[in-house]
């Protein structure tokens, strides 16, 4: 088993000459195996799980074989949900992980008694495997998430406080209309449609962009037109600056 000092590249990036903030918490090791820089977080805080280029190759279907495979998985695992409770799915996935697993260490002990062969635990090879969190790479997702944190908290104040009466009034609309979505479907179905829509919209939108793009960009000038009229005729509004 490897040492309580040693960490895997793969865990913490702290390795390496990089450059740091004034708190000397690197932000990029020299000896990542991964850039950390296209990240779902800004380059100040380059912690992320996955990658956009990891994702966008995802949902857009480059490895078909791998976006199937995720998508036919959490489908079903959505699908159990809908079905059953949380805990009966939690309980048949961890029971089916045991089954196999415990199938095969059977199996390859009992082959290894006939032959008589010394290859030792079948999976020796994963159980060596350093999967330890550092307190560094612990600290960055937290900060990560921090980030994301504050930014929804300050949002939800502009909303809820009528910073700017549009914005809230949109929200106002958008809620009434989740009522009538909630009526009909819960949240697990809602999850559902939206794990097709994610795996099927941007494949759709990256064949037939050009048209997309023109309908998309004469319903924005809709939009924009009605919401400016909105904005003339309420009182007491504050007229946004123009980009």
């Amino acid at each position: 088993m490897a040492e309580p000092a040693t960490q895997s590249p793969y865990i913490s990036s702290s390795a390496g000459g990089g450059s740091s903030e004034p708190g000397g918490r690197d932000l990029k090791g020299a000896g990542s195996p991964q850039p950390c820089a296209d990240s779902f977080v800004s380059s100040s805080q380059p912690v992320s799980l996955f990658s956009t280029s990891q994702v966008r190759d995802l949902v857009f279907w480059r490895d078909v074989k791998k976006t199937g495979l995720v998508f036919s998985t959490t489908l079903i695992l959505l699908l159990s949900l809908a079905a059953f409770s949380v805990i009966s799915v939690i309980s048949y996935l961890i029971l089916a992980l045991l089954s196999v697993t415990i199938s095969f260490r059977v199996y390859k002990s009992v082959i290894q008694a006939v032959q008589k062969s010394e290859e030792g635990h079948p999976f020796k090879a994963y159980l060596d495997v350093d999967v330890t969190l550092s307190s560094e790479a612990f600290h960055n997702y937290v900060s990560a998430a921090m980030g994301h944190i504050n930014h929804a908290l300050k949002l939800i104040m502009r909303l809820f406080l009528v910073e700017d009466l549009v914005d809230s009034l949109k929200l106002a609309v958008v809620m009434w209309l989740m009522t009538y979505v909630g009526a009909i479907f819960n949240g697990i179905t809602l999850l559902i449609l939206a794990e097709l829509l994610v795996f099927s919209v941007p494949v759709v939108y990256e064949k037939y962009k050009t048209q997309i793009d023109h309908y998309v960009g004469i319903a924005r000038e809709q939009i924009k037109s009605v919401v400016t009229k909105i904005q003339a005729k309420l009182p007491g509004v504050v007229k946004k600056k123009a980009e």
